[in-house]
C-alpha cells in the first residue's frame, strides 16, 4: 500500500471529492485530518476541504511539492516573535 504524502492526487471514499493534497492537520487529542484543494470551480474559486485520514485514498500522482515551494515559505504566523508579538 502507498503511503498518502503531500502533493498527491487524492479523493474522499464517501463524498468522492477530489483533489490535491495540500495540508495535513495532527491535533492534540490524536486526531489527522487532510486537507484537499480541488481544481477552481466555475466561478474561479477553489477551497480546501478537510477529511478524517482514513476517508483519504490516492488516485494519481499528482504535483511535487518542490514545484510549487518558494524561497521564503510561510504566512504571518511566521512573523511572529517571542511573546507572541508581531
Amino acid at each position: 500500500m502507498t503511503q498518502i504524502k503531500l502533493g498527491m492526487k487524492v479523493k474522499d471514499k464517501i463524498t468522492e471529492f477530489k483533489g490535491i493534497l495540500t495540508a495535513k492537520v495532527e491535533y492534540l487529542y490524536g486526531c489527522t485530518q487532510l486537507g484537499i484543494t480541488p481544481k477552481l470551480n466555475k466561478n474561479g474559486k477553489a477551497e480546501t476541504i478537510y477529511f478524517d485520514e482514513g476517508r483519504i485514498e490516492m488516485i494519481g500522482k499528482g504535483i511535487k511539492p518542490s514545484t510549487v515551494k518558494v524561497k521564503k515559505n510561510g504566512g504571518p504566523s511566521n512573523n511572529i516573535k517571542v511573546g507572541g508579538r508581531i
